[in-house]
Order: structure tokens, then C-alpha cells, then sequence
């Protein structure tokens, strides 16, 4: 019997006839387009509006940007953040290893030293340590109590400089919020963690040392890097005991000259350099140690580069598919 099927059709009875090519369409998001538009309208406009108004004095700027003046107040800047730093971190980490100890006197002293720390303005502990002479009288001395017995003798005012007084209140102001960022970072680590290491024959001290902050470093630091950042910023108060780090020094130059907003804006552009190097440093230390946390790190900036570059190439280079050929739609090619 023939087949009433013409040599047109197929076996999933296609009339033989190339139906139309799907045209896809992207999702149109007009929204985006306007606030990207008007987001870079008012960038724009901002920095045309500070690049060209008279009141900002860019030659102002342009000269006083590297002046020596301004170099080694920026040098004792970092100075400062340095110092206060490793401060703060080793006496942090012993003051929440205190904090965790069984003896309360210990643990109770650690707590009183926070608190009072966190507690207190720092602009008040710096006037306070600039004016210790007053405290303690010109000539401080270290005996024995309750006896008349006298070890050691000092000049307050010599022994504790306005840099020296500088140093001590940042540092020992950080240490406070130091103690409890090493001690969250502790805590995050599984008890099993110490229980497994004084099984084996570490002492407590052992195991915190080799076992536990190793493993909550991961946690330590990220806000540490925070911490450094404001440190490097919240240095700058020490310019009200007439340390010469960089805002004192700005505000030498235009106590003279009355040039304060340019000299203002040398200062705020310094800061920001400096602060954008620790941010970078930050991301490369927070990647170091989330390894054993992460099965895929995430990118630096260079790769994320690599990968636009890439990405753009590929979409430029590529050719778009060969449609169906006509005639071959619903055919077996089996």
C-alpha cells in the first residue's frame, strides 16, 4: 500500500518547510541605564566643579604636596601606626588570653583594663599621658610599699616626651579594642581544638599558641587590617599635643601662610594614598590565610583585569552560529 506521505514530509510530519530562528531578545533594564547616566552626569559635574573652582588653589597644592615639611610628618605618621600597632596587637593577644583564664583575679584584671580603656575618650588619655608630670610630680619614683625604700628614680617630662605620650595613649587605647578582636578570634575555634592538644601533652599556653590562633587568624584578621587603617587615620589627634606628624604640619604651613584649604586637601590626598596601600595589603593577608577556609580564593584586582580583558577579547573575536541549513528541518539524520 503507498504511502500517503510525500517526499516532503518526514517522519515527525514536517511539512518540509525551515520554521524561523529563535530570536532571543535581552531583558531591557531602562532604570539602570538612567542611574548609571545620572550617577556619571554628577561625577562629572563634582570633579569638573573641584578641578575649577578658584577656592581650592591647586598650585597651592602643587607646591606644598611633596615639601619636606609635609614628607616627615608624613613619616612620623606611619611611625605613630606602627608603633601603636604592634602595641596594641601583643599587649590584645595577652589581655584576651587573660580574659579566657580560669583565675578570675586575671581574668577580672583584664576585664577593668578594657574597660576603662574602651571606656574613656582617646583625646582625653592623650592629654592624659602629655600630663603626667602632673600626676606622678616632676620626679616619679619606683620602691617598695609600705617602705621608705626608693629603686629608681625619674624626670616625668623627660621620660615621656608629647611623641612618647602620643605612642603610649594610641597603643594602649588599641590594645583594648585589640584584646577582644583576638578574643572573638579565639572563641571561634572548636573547644575539640584545645582538648585535642592537652590530650597529646600541651599545656594550655602550648595549645593557644601552636593550635588555637593559628586557626583564628582567619577571623583575627580582617578587623585588625580595619583597625590599622584607623590607626593610621586616628593618629593624627596627637597633633593637639603638638606631635608634628602630618595634619600638625599642614597646620604649621597655614598658620603662616593662610592657605587652609589647600593645604587641607594636601593632607586629605596623602591620607588617602596611604590608606589605599594598607587596603590593598589587607586583601593579599585576608587571602593568605582564608586557604584553608575556601576552595576558590578570590581573584586580585590583577586577575579580575586578566579576566575582563579576556572576556571582552572572546566576545569581540567570536562569530555568531550557522543557522539550520533549509529543507533539513524535521528530516531523520539518524
Amino acid at each position: 500500500m503507498a504511502s500517503t506521505s510525500g517526499p516532503e514530509t518526514g517522519e515527525r510530519g514536517g511539512t518540509g518547510t525551515a520554521p524561523e530562528s529563535i530570536k532571543a531578545i535581552p531583558a531591557r533594564h531602562p532604570g539602570r541605564w538612567i542611574a548609571t547616566a545620572l550617577v556619571a552626569y554628577l561625577a562629572v559635574a563634582l570633579v569638573w566643579g573641584i578641578m575649577t573652582a578658584p577656592g581650592f588653589q591647586w598650585d597651592v597644592f602643587r607646591e606644598y604636596f611633596f615639601s619636606r615639611s609635609v614628607l616627615d610628618g608624613i613619616l612620623l605618621t606611619l611611625e605613630l601606626t606602627v608603633v601603636a600597632m604592634i602595641m596594641g596587637v601583643g599587649l590584645g593577644v595577652v589581655l584576651a588570653v587573660m580574659r579566657l583564664s580560669p583565675a578570675q583575679i586575671v581574668s577580672g584584671a583584664a576585664w577593668f583594663y578594657i574597660w576603662f580603656f574602651r571606656g574613656t575618650p582617646l583625646l582625653v588619655q592623650i592629654y592624659l599621658w602629655n600630663f603626667i608630670a602632673t600626676l606622678t610630680g616632676p620626679r616619679p619614683a619606683i620602691g617598695i610599699p609600705l617602705t621608705n625604700i626608693v629603686l629608681f628614680h625619674a624626670d616625668a617630662n623627660a621620660l615621656i616626651s608629647p611623641l612618647t605620650a602620643g605612642m603610649l595613649a594610641l597603643g594602649l587605647n588599641e590594645a583594648a579594642y585589640m584584646a577582644e578582636i583576638v578574643r572573638a578570634g579565639i572563641l571561634s575555634v572548636d573547644e575539640g581544638q584545645t582538648e585535642a592538644a592537652q590530650s597529646i601533652g600541651m599545656t594550655r599556653l602550648q595549645a593557644m599558641r601552636l593550635v588555637v590562633l593559628p586557626q583564628a587568624m582567619r577571623v583575627i584578621i580582617p578587623p585588625t587590617g580595619n583597625e590599622t587603617i584607623s590607626m593610621l587615620k586616628t593618629s593624627s589627634l596627637v597633633s593637639v599635643i603638638a606631635v608634628q606628624e602630618l595634619l600638625y604640619s599642614v597646620q604649621l604651613i597655614y598658620a603662616v601662610n593662610y592657605k587652609t584649604i589647600p593645604l587641607l586637601l594636601v593632607a586629605t590626598v596623602w591620607y588617602l594614598l596611604m590608606t589605599s596601600v594598607l587596603t590593598v595589603g589587607q586583601f593579599y593577608i585576608e587571602r593568605h590565610y582564608a586557604r584553608g577556609a575556601m576552595r576558590t580564593l578570590p581573584p586580585t584586582p590583577i586577575q579580575r583585569l586578566r579576566a575582563l580583558f579576556a572576556r571582552n577579547l572572546t566576545m569581540f573575536h567570536a562569530k555568531p552560529p550557522p543557522g539550520p541549513a533549509a529543507g533539513t528541518v524535521g528530516k531523520d539524520h539518524r
